[in-house]
């Protein structure tokens, strides 16, 4: 499966809306807004060489979450199916992740965005990373917002 760099994706659309990722060094682009597909996922390669599983939900949110499935060890979940659960929680479109300003209790009726693996389809929470069919396990989730 192949990864993209920030350079990569966002060199020509620089002015275009982008996602950007925190980490220990400050705010970073993974990928342009148009990059991707609502309902779709892609993975990025983040500063550390760490793979990320960026998300555009269909009303708009972004998140950004590990892309390694816990379960398997593969590097996959960035071609996930996403679905919605009234355990998950929401998220707000501009800033996800924790310690998100503008951050958001619930997703209203629909219930809050989960990625199922495409491998044993177990379902994480967007929002929190957390695994919906086992408590126990989780995966890692970045601040991120849309600039």
């Amino acid at each position: 499966m192949a990864t993209t760099t920030a350079a990569a994706v966002c060199g020509a659309a620089a002015a275009a809306p982008r996602i950007e990722v925190r980490d220990e060094q400050g705010w970073f682009t993974v990928c342009s807004l148009a990059d991707l597909i609502p309902g779709r996922g892609v993975a990025a390669l983040l500063r550390d060489g760490s793979q990320a599983a960026v998300f555009l939900d269909r009303a708009g949110r972004t998140y950004v979450i590990g892309n390694r499935d816990p379960f398997t060890g593969a590097y996959v979940l960035s071609r996930g199916l996403l679905g919605s659960a009234k355990e998950a929680t929401g998220g707000t479109p501009q800033d996800t992740g924790p310690g998100a300003e503008g951050d958001a209790s619930g997703a209203g009726a629909g219930g809050g965005a989960f990625v199922a693996s495409p491998l044993l389809k177990q379902r994480f929470d967007l929002r929190t990373g957390r695994c919906l069919d086992d408590d126990g396990v989780s995966v890692p989730v970045f601040r991120s917002r849309t600039r």
